[in-house]
């Protein structure tokens, strides 16, 4: 297998495990993705997930045109509608995905960051959406979801461009929450884990449930939205448990129900 799951302490680790091709990703290994993501989605012990890839030359670089066969018709009509390693449009995944960005994160890469909830990168990281220069167009989520998370000159910047920019640069467009070194990227990672898993799981579940569920509703409607988790949270030890906590002055002891 090139896609690594490794499940503890409340945390999913996915790795993209081709450095040989930049992590690039074919159609057997978008198959492979899906299934980790079914895997994690059937798992309520896990609170996080952290998205990488492996090495450190790249966090993905999208699709493996070399292993792709098909044309780019048969390619955007395949019934892929998750978008790109069934991530960016994915609906059901309802824990926080972080990007660990170690690399080259291009076209589909790219898209898979844009998917994530939060993103962190090295500072040796570039991004970019290249399909433009290539013939090609990003229909994966990459249009879609960055016209709608990035003011709109930003976005077409992005989009029209075709160009790859800095992690810095980037993080100034609003697709990375931090750059740091990449001898500090993992303590960057952890000190986010630590930020989330500080927090009820099944209140990230409801907030993340809302937020990707309601885009399509007024802030009214949305606001009395009954999505899944909204009862589940509101009715559970947790909130009970994180009343008591910040009575007695100490930290929670989340058990996700």
């Amino acid at each position: 297998m090139s896609i690594d799951l490794e499940v503890a302490d409340h945390v999913a680790r996915v790795t993209i495990n081709r450095p040989e091709r930049l992590n690039a990703i074919d159609e057997a290994h978008q198959e492979e993705l899906l299934r980790t993501w079914e895997a994690i989605e059937a798992d309520r012990s896990v609170r996080v997930v952290v998205l990488t890839g492996a090495g450190d030359r790249a966090f993905c670089a999208g699709d493996d045109m070399r292993a792709e066969g098909a044309t780019d018709l048969d390619y955007w009509l395949r019934p892929r509608k998750d978008g790109f390693g069934h991530l960016p449009l994915r609906d059901s995944l309802d824990v926080p995905v972080l990007a660990r960005v170690n690399g080259y994160a291009l076209g589909g890469g790219l898209e898979l960051v844009v998917g994530c909830d939060l993103a962190v990168a090295s500072e040796d990281a570039v991004l970019g959406f290249v399909e433009p220069r290539l013939g090609r167009l990003p229909l994966d989520g990459g249009i879609v979801l960055l016209a709608r998370q990035l003011p709109a000159k930003w976005a077409m910047e992005v989009l029209l461009t075709g160009k790859r920019f800095s992690a810095f640069e980037a993080m100034g467009l609003g697709l990375l929450n931090e750059v740091v070194p990449a001898e500090e990227l993992d303590n960057s990672v952890d000190r986010w884990l630590e930020e989330l898993l500080a927090c009820a799981p099944l209140s990230l579940r409801a907030i993340k449930q809302i937020v990707n569920r309601t885009p399509h509703m007024t802030a009214a409607d949305a606001r009395m939205a009954n999505v899944p988790a909204l009862v589940e949270v509101l009715t559970s030890s947790d909130c009970d448990e994180g009343i008591r906590a910040f009575s007695e002055k100490r930290a929670p002891r989340w058990e996700g129900r």
